[in-house]
C-alpha cells in the first residue's frame, strides 16, 4: 500500500458526502451530483491505493464539484459550502503524491522515495 493515508481519507470524504447528499437539504440535480461524485470518490479512492494513477481521476471529480456547486441548482447556502470545502479537501489529498521504491544502482538495495 503506496502512501494508502490520503486515499483512505479521500474514502471518508467520499463516503461524508454520499451521506451528506441524505442528511443535508439538496434538492434536484444537486442531490445526484452530491451522491453520484461521492460514490465516485469513495470506487476511485479505493482504486487509488493500489494504482496511483488513479488518485487524478479524484483531480477531476474535486474540480467537477468544486464547480457544479454554482453552475447546478437546488442547493442552500450550507449545502454549498458543504460541496465546496469537501471538493477543495479531496483536491488536495488527490495531489499527494505515491511513495515509489526505487533501487539505488550503486548499493543495489531499494529505498522509500
Amino acid at each position: 500500500m503506496n502512501n494508502a493515508g490520503p486515499r483512505i481519507a479521500s474514502v471518508v470524504l467520499g463516503a461524508w458526502l454520499f451521506i451528506s447528499a441524505f442528511l443535508l437539504p439538496y434538492e434536484g440535480a444537486q442531490f445526484t451530483n452530491t451522491w453520484v461524485v461521492g460514490l465516485a470518490v469513495v470506487v476511485i479512492s479505493l482504486f487509488g491505493i493500489a494504482s496511483a494513477p488513479a488518485r487524478f481521476l479524484n483531480t477531476l471529480a474535486a474540480i467537477w464539484l468544486f464547480l457544479s456547486v454554482w453552475i447546478l441548482p437546488g442547493a442552500t447556502t450550507g449545502t454549498r459550502w458543504n460541496s465546496a470545502l469537501t471538493a477543495v479537501l479531496i483536491f488536495l489529498l488527490s495531489l499527494a503524491p505515491a511513495e515509489e521504491q526505487r533501487t539505488i544502482p550503486s548499493a543495489g538495495r531499494r529505498v522509500r522515495a
